[in-house]
């Protein structure tokens, strides 16, 4: 994966300043985003990391359907609070399908399938997200432990199997309304993530 940085810039944003670095896969032009702080000041010691799939509904339109924007804005809040910690936001709609698949998965999902239904209906994959850019992002701001903010296992396994140092998990939990209820009780129930019944 030819993944190269191109330009990166300060962003004051409603949850505090950070640093915007953007990167592009030379060879699909995709294009992906650190959003960090505290950069200036790293050591060996484990950082504060999150891998944020883009969710165009959640992040930019504050659906209810998804629990994708608080887990952001949340995460955001968490990294500024510490002063230090990065956010990488990778082009990856709807868990990798795409953003137009994802809506043709959310009018399922309107008829009574479950988010991983709706997508296998569509001869889609449940989850078609790869992470392999995620070192090269991370190896350019120079962080070799990371504190993984996240609920899906996966993740860790997915950057453990790529070399990262995966220290500790950081559990976020937000973002739980009468209308994601079902999809978050999915992802515990179907796809492992770390939930358990208390959380509903």
């Amino acid at each position: 994966m030819a993944i190269e940085f191109v330009s990166k810039s300060k962003l004051p944003t409603a949850f505090g300043d950070f640093e915007i670095i953007a990167f592009q896969d030379q060879s699909t032009g995709e294009e992906h985003i650190a959003l960090a702080k505290g950069m200036d000041t790293i050591s060996n010691q484990p950082i504060l990391v999150r891998i944020h799939s883009e969710c165009l509904t959640g992040d930019a339109f504050a659906s209810l359907k998804c629990d994708c924007g608080p887990q952001l804005h949340s995460t955001m809040k968490m990294i500024n609070d510490a002063g230090q910690g990065v956010i990488l936001y990778l082009r990856q709609e709807g868990r990798g399908i795409g953003l137009t698949n994802k809506i043709r998965a959310y009018a399922l999902q309107d008829q009574g399938h479950d988010t991983l239904e709706a997508n296998l209906l569509l001869n889609l994959p449940a989850d078609a997200r790869k992470y392999d850019m995620c070192t090269i992002m991370l190896d350019y701001l120079k962080i070799k432990n990371v504190k993984l903010i996240t609920n899906n296992p996966l993740k860790i396994k997915s950057l453990t199997d790529l070399g990262i140092n995966v220290v500790e998990r950081i559990p976020l939990k937000v973002g739980l309304n009468i209308f994601n209820k079902a999809y978050l009780e999915t992802k515990q129930k179907r796809m492992s993530h770390l939930y358990d019944n208390s959380d509903f």
